[in-house]
């Protein structure tokens, strides 16, 4: 009778220790699973997307967290748009996401990040600091947050051979799907710009822009056949701003577009508050047409009857028209 007990306790001890071997085994096949899901969701957010010739590579690969968290981590990242001439490098990636909540996604990049086009664009950002988040959703990426501490990035243009500097203290990028339109907003604070062998064209300022770019929902998720490239793409700018405290604020907005060839065009409304400071401060940085600025403010405060102006501006593939047809400047395509 006691050997009978014996053994059927030890039947059940067996049958205990088989279940939860089981339950271990089950668990951590889901953590793999999990896993490769959280790889195809960062690759997916920079733009990867290998059957239309847009690719994203993690070098040295290495999964991390087990078993409470799930986490991707990389060396290096390569992003690589074959069919627009885009390219681009990053530093090492760091990712990770609670095993209780895989769609909830935080993420760390370091620079330096190199990007060019085809269209002979570079574009070279170092930062401090780069925390960003997702929330994924069954097919992809329904929004990011991202935020960045101590951003330089150099633009050179080989079109014109121009290089801008900008930085910024603190950056914040929110992206967002809106059916299938992509809201973007972005905020540059402590910002400086400026460009090579010339003076510091502004004080420094606080940047913002607020934008939807339609039928580009897939940009933040890799399910837009465009990936990356803003080539073909119509958008809404609500407002794009400089403003230097005290009240002296530089605002654009209206509908604009890139075509195929990386030309912008748009009808846009510039508006200018506080002319005259704005006119001190461009004629401190550039003392040798101080005269042409002063005439332009006089022109603009006629315009706005008083300290404040609108201006409406064409752009026809890169050409900026004011008033629709004195050109005033040129934009290289992107």
């Amino acid at each position: 009778m006691a050997a009978s007990s014996r053994t059927g306790v030890s039947g059940k001890l067996w049958l205990l220790a088989s279940g939860i071997v089981l339950v271990i085994a089950l668990y951590t096949a889901g953590w793999f699973y999990a896993a490769s899901l959280l790889r195809e969701k960062t690759l997916a957010l920079l733009g990867s997307q290998e059957q239309r010739g847009i690719s994203a590579t993690c070098d040295d690969a290495e999964y991390r967290g087990y078993p409470f968290r799930i986490g991707l981590f990389c060396s290096k990242v390569s992003v690589d748009d074959r069919q627009n001439g885009i390219s681009a490098t990053f530093g090492s990636l760091r990712s990770a996401a609670q095993v209780y909540d895989p769609g909830h996604i935080v993420w760390e990049l370091d620079s330096p990040v190199e990007v060019r086009t085809g269209h002979g664009l570079a574009l070279s950002t170092t930062w401090e600091n780069f925390q960003s988040s997702l929330i994924a959703k069954l097919r992809g990426v329904e929004r990011t947050s991202t935020v960045i501490d101590g951003a330089r990035t150099s633009i050179t243009s080989s079109a014109t051979g121009q290089t801008f500097n900008l930085a910024a203290g603190h950056t914040e990028i929110h992206l967002r799907q809106n059916g299938n339109d992509l809201d973007a907003a972005v905020s540059l604070q402590d910002t400086d710009l400026m460009v090579k062998d010339m003076p510091q064209l502004l004080p420094r300022l606080t940047a913002n822009l607020d934008v939807t770019l339609i039928n580009r929902a897939g940009m933040i998720d890799g399910s837009d056949r465009n990936g990356l490239a803003l080539y073909g793409t119509e958008g809404q700018m609500r407002t794009l701003s400089a403003d230097m405290g005290d009240g002296k604020v530089i605002s654009i907005s209206g509908p604009f577009s890139f075509d195929e060839d990386g030309y912008l065009s748009g009808r846009l409304k510039l508006r200018i508050e506080q002319i005259d400071a704005w006119r001190d401060s461009l004629s401190e940085a550039f003392p040798q047409i101080a005269p042409m600025l002063g005439t332009a403010g006089n022109m603009l405060s006629a315009l706005g009857g008083g300290k404040n102006a609108s201006l409406d501006l064409s752009i026809k593939r890169g050409k900026v028209f004011a008033g629709g047809f004195i050109q005033i400047g040129e934009i290289p395509p992107i």
